[in-house]
């Protein structure tokens, strides 16, 4: 026992140039060797905590270019199935000058039928449809239902006005109505 404790104690000397040399045994060499491989581990935990953090960032931004990639080819299909009568959902754009959106002759064979459109902020948006089955509903960015009245624009953004069926009756194969969206200010 007593040739271990005199081998752990030993003085061993590090030099450092010519002239100076640092007594050094064998526990302090320990302690060195652990506290690098401490600090090299300590290391490597924050830079996979960054890579790990950076990824979250980079997924949520995949996700919301995902996101506007998607509402845009949705908004292509609509702004083309404008030009049909029997194609939803339909993107609308108002000419200049203009303060109603008129479609005369379109037809319902589904369910509902939606129509997109971007109001100024502050314009105040009525609807009237030819139809009494057929109900409209504001959907997007909130729920408004036109029978209560009209309603007033807070932000320029996506609205997305619903017309649905809502007769008492089983709703034909196809329903022909006139649809016409006013905008005030």
């Amino acid at each position: 026992m007593k040739s271990l404790w005199s081998a752990i104690t030993k003085t061993h000397y590090f030099h450092l140039g010519r002239y100076l040399a640092i007594p050094l045994n064998l526990v302090h060499i320990f302690l060195i060797i652990v506290s690098l491989v401490v600090l090299v581990l300590i290391n490597i935990y924050n830079s996979t905590e960054t890579v790990a953090s950076s990824g979250d960032k980079n997924s949520a931004l995949k996700k919301q270019q995902i996101a506007e990639i998607e509402d845009s080819i949705n908004n292509s299909h609509a702004r083309l199935a404008a030009n049909h009568l029997d194609i939803c959902p339909k993107m609308l754009q108002k000419k200049v000058g203009d303060n109603t959106i008129e479609r005369v002759g379109e037809v319902m064979i589904n369910e509902y039928c939606d129509y997109f459109f971007y109001p100024q902020s502050g314009e105040v948006i009525g609807t009237k449809v030819s139809d009494s089955k057929i109900e409209a509903l504001l959907i997007v960015p909130s729920v408004h239902n036109f029978a209560d009245g009209d309603y007033r624009v807070d932000s320029y953004d996506k609205h997305v006005i619903r017309l649905s069926y809502n007769g008492t009756e089983y709703p034909p194969k196809q329903l022909t109505y006139d649809f016409t969206i006013s905008f005030n200010n």
